[in-house]
Parts: C-alpha cells; structure tokens; sequence
C-alpha cells in the first residue's frame, strides 16, 4: 500500500501539494507514482520564474522502464525549484514527500484548492488502480 500523507492534495496524475501559509506552496509525486515509475534516472523541472497551470504539464520523470509527464496541481508562478534532482534523481524513489519535491509555485488562485482530493479520495484512486 501506498504511503499518502493526509496534510497534502493530490490530483488524478498522481502529483501532490503542500500549501504553505505565505500564499506558496510545494509540489511532488506521489509514492504510488514513484512506485509505477521504478528508478527514476532524470528529471525536467519547469525554470524558476515560469507560470505553471493547474492540471497542466509541468515537468517530466523518466525512469529505467518510462518517462512520465508530471502535472502541476495549482497555477502560480516557480519560485524554486529542487535542484538536488539534477545529480540524485533517485530521490524522487527514496522520499518522494520530503527530499524529493519538485518545485515551490507563488500560487495564483488558492480557490484551485478546494478542487483537489484529500487524502481519503486519493486513496480511494490508488486503491481502484492497484
């Protein structure tokens, strides 16, 4: 069973979103996406400054067996993206709700939230799928 973290959201590409309290918020993959993916060996993260959309893709995850689109949860502008990726893809495997995070957004609408799944619904979605 998947690890799903209940202080996050999460969308139907298997991403996730930790809303700070300053209007920022985090975004990753999940580790049921990282467990589909198997070893991850790079990683393309959106530039620092771009705009990003919710639903929309923002990045990719190639592993040994795929590459996979990753998807932003929210709209915002980058503000930081993780850079460690570039040298320890392998992270995203390792600790995909912690050291492997992809890229911090300055979110443009926080109304976007309410549309997201909790945790519960998520599992419910990795459930139907495993």
């Amino acid at each position: 069973m998947s690890q799903i973290p209940t202080d996050l959201k999460y969308i139907e590409t298997h991403q996730w979103v930790r809303v700070a309290g300053d209007g920022t918020a985090t975004v990753g993959i999940t580790d049921f996406a990282q467990d589909q993916l198997g070893d991850v060996v790079f990683v393309e993260l959106p530039e620092v400054g771009a705009t990003v959309n919710g639903g929309e893709e923002a990045g990719v995850a190639e592993s040994v067996k795929s590459a996979s689109d990753v998807f932003s949860p929210v709209s915002g502008e980058v503000i930081e993206i993780n850079e460690s990726l570039e040298e320890e893809p392998e992270k995203l495997n390792e600790d995909p709700y912690g050291e492997g995070w992809l890229f911090r957004v300055r979110l443009s609408d926080e109304g976007e939230l309410d549309g997201l799944m909790e945790a519960d619904a998520y599992a419910d979605l990795v459930a139907d799928t495993e």
